[in-house]
């Protein structure tokens, strides 16, 4: 069997799993169910498919994180940047010094740098893992984009640390001063790319349009290729690729806001990549059960390697070692809880005590994923002497351990953590929408009344206008009341259905004109403005 057959395989796996993962009579994860697919279709060929880290990280990588960083509310990201970034940096590096030690004490047989390395794999989290168990679990929403948000920063600074001790071990020894300007550089020049890189392939496609017009699915095309270009480009000058593509993200959702988009390019757009990010998405944990026979079959080959012969010390190592993550991750959010509380009474607004089982949740949530796999993959099979890389087989077995019990672990514990647990409920998003639509709905009467008067010529002219200028202004009055509006037979008056569709037209114009005002002036989140526009543009499409 071919690479092209089981790739298909895959693809019609991660389309199985959807449905199975919905008729199964007890919950389990999504990803879960694309690992034992995976591992079905490794057992079914005698052939596997030969994961090149490299091809991985460019195929899968800069198309998902672009999207995360494009679709994650920033006004969360940016309430809680100081968190993010202690999560995102900090909890990497405390990771990868307490884990390293805790891996070295636990398994003597793996140098202390290679150790490191580990550590440094293993730190990065996963949110697609943690957004599938969210689908059935009721994450607290400021939860979520705290997680969302350090994990889009945390697989760079964890592919950082990993490279740094990779070099440690190859040339035997590192400088922490040129590391530090390394991490700088690689920093600021993939945000600086992904930034430039939006910006100016986005520029340059209106600048197209706008003298040569477009074919509909220009656009969308270029969208979805902006994330690779970023990603090449940051790779190609030394820079973080990985930052480049989620800053080109966070970027194309400012750009968004501009409202240049045409409606239906929008629509079909946000369908595209709902698509992608779903098949993206199950193809990584398809391959990574895939993977795992042959990983687990070199593991118990040099099980050796760790100075014990009975093959079951490596479940040993897998649990300890998961379990020293899950213990570390919790001391350091408790830890930074606390030290925020204490910061915050200072000030006139103290924090109250987050409840322990959010604390317990926020630390399980810590799941890991694909990113670590492929990176993991990346060890050199020897070093410059020529000597084999030390333990590199247990550390691949011991990577993908943590990756499978991490989901484990979460699908099993998030739902008896936060089931039940009542927090309080968000009613500022709902204020905000609120508003939005007031103020949109402003916008659209205004908008009707001059379309009205700039069609209205001839007498006939005037009383059609009238009537469906009225019939239109009957919902935007509605919105205004707080009313639910109605259905409104449009068709009865055939003569009046071209004035009504021009004033809808106008109108729905005019509402997302506003709301992408107020979202410039961030009067609203983007969140609220990005499903709102949404709205409008689905009944704009009902009207082109």
């Amino acid at each position: 069997m071919g690479s092209i057959e089981i790739a298909l395989f895959m693809l019609l796996a991660v389309l199985v799993s959807g449905y199975l993962v919905r008729v199964l009579p007890f919950s389990l994860p999504l990803p879960l169910v694309q690992i034992g697919l995976g591992a079905v279709i490794a057992g079914s060929f005698d052939r596997g498919v030969e994961l090149q880290p490299d091809l991985f990280f460019l195929l899968f990588l800069p198309p998902l994180l672009f999207l995360d960083g494009w679709r994650i509310p920033k006004d969360g990201l940016f309430r809680d940047l100081s968190v993010v970034l202690q999560l995102a940096l900090g909890l990497v590096l405390f990771t990868v010094v307490g884990a390293g030690f805790l891996i070295h004490w636990l398994i003597p047989a793996i140098p202390l740098a290679v150790a490191f390395a580990l550590a440094a794999v293993v730190s990065p989290t996963d949110p697609v893992a943690v957004l599938s168990i969210a689908a059935r679990v009721p994450i607290p929403k400021r939860l979520m984009h705290i997680l969302e948000g350090e994990s889009l920063l945390n697989d760079a600074s964890g592919l950082v640390c990993f490279r740094f001790a990779v070099a440690a071990v190859t040339t035997g020894g590192l400088s922490l001063s040129s590391a530090g300007l390394t991490f700088v550089w690689l920093a600021i020049g993939g945000i600086g790319v992904g930034v430039g890189f939006t910006l100016g392939a986005s520029r340059a496609q209106l600048w197209l349009s706008r003298h040569f017009g477009e074919e509909s699915g220009s656009p969308i095309l270029l969208n979805l290729l902006t994330p690779f270009g970023a990603y090449l480009i940051a790779e190609h000058i030394g820079a973080s690729a990985i930052l480049a593509a989620v800053a080109a993200g966070i970027t194309m959702s400012y750009v968004e806001l501009s409202g240049t988009a045409l409606a239906t390019t929008r629509v079909h757009r946000a369908a595209v990549w709902d698509t992608v990010q779903f098949t993206l998405n199950g193809v990584v944990f398809v391959l990574l059960g895939e993977q795992l026979p042959q990983i687990l079959k070199q593991a118990i080959a040099s099980v050796a390697q760790s100075g014990h012969s009975n093959p079951w010390w490596l479940a040993v190592y897998a649990l300890a070692t998961t379990a020293g993550l899950f213990a570390l991750r919790l001391l350091w959010v408790w830890g930074a809880l606390h030290v925020r509380r204490w910061w915050t009474r200072q000030s006139a607004s103290p924090q109250a005590a987050p409840h322990w089982r959010l604390t317990v949740a926020t630390s399980l949530a810590g799941v890991r994923g694909t990113v670590t796999l492929a990176a993991v993959l990346t060890l050199p099979l020897t070093l410059p002497d020529g000597h084999a890389f030390p333990a590199r087989e247990l550390v691949i077995f011991l990577a993908a351990s943590v990756i499978l019990l991490s989901l484990i672990a979460a699908s099993i514990g998030l739902p008896r953590l936060l089931t039940g647990l009542h927090l309080p409920p968000p009613t500022e998003p709902q204020r905000e929408e609120d508003h939005a639509r007031r103020v949109a709905a402003r916008a659209a009467l205004d908008a009707i009344h001059r379309a009205q008067n700039a069609h209205a010529q001839t007498p006939a002219d005037v009383e059609r206008y009238n009537d469906a200028a009225s019939r239109v202004i009957a919902l935007y009055q509605r919105q205004l009341s707080d009313q639910a509006p109605t259905g409104i037979a449009a068709e009865a008056l055939r003569r009046a259905d071209d004035a009504e569709r021009e004033l809808r037209l106008a109108a729905l114009q005019a509402e997302r004109d506003a709301i992408f005002e107020l979202a410039r002036r961030r009067h609203v989140s983007d969140e609220t403005a990005r499903k709102l526009v949404r709205d409008i543009d689905l009944s704009e499409s009902r009207y082109r």
